[in-house]
């Protein structure tokens, strides 16, 4: 590896839209425990996604990796479809 590679964070989550062209849009969900009362709560966030292929369909659990910038929101890029939706 060259100087100040390491290794890529990477998300599992949801396709909620691929109306764009080669993007899509992932939702991750985490369960975090509320401050006072300590109930798991599910906390979501939205990525999008670099899809060259447009292989994606809505409802697929995908693997993304986080890359360099590729557009002003675009900082992930398509890694596997590890289920496709039904």
């Amino acid at each position: 590896m060259s100087a100040g590679q390491g290794t890529k964070k990477t998300q599992v989550g949801l396709v909620v839209s691929n109306k764009m062209d080669k993007s899509i849009v992932i939702q991750t969900t985490r369960l975090t425990p509320h401050k006072l009362y300590g109930k798991f709560m599910r906390r979501h966030v939205k990525y999008l996604a670099d899809d060259p292929e447009n292989a994606c369909n809505v409802g697929d659990r995908v693997l993304v990796e986080e890359c360099r910038p590729l557009s002003r929101k675009k900082r992930w890029r398509l890694r596997a479809i590890l289920e496709k939706a039904v």
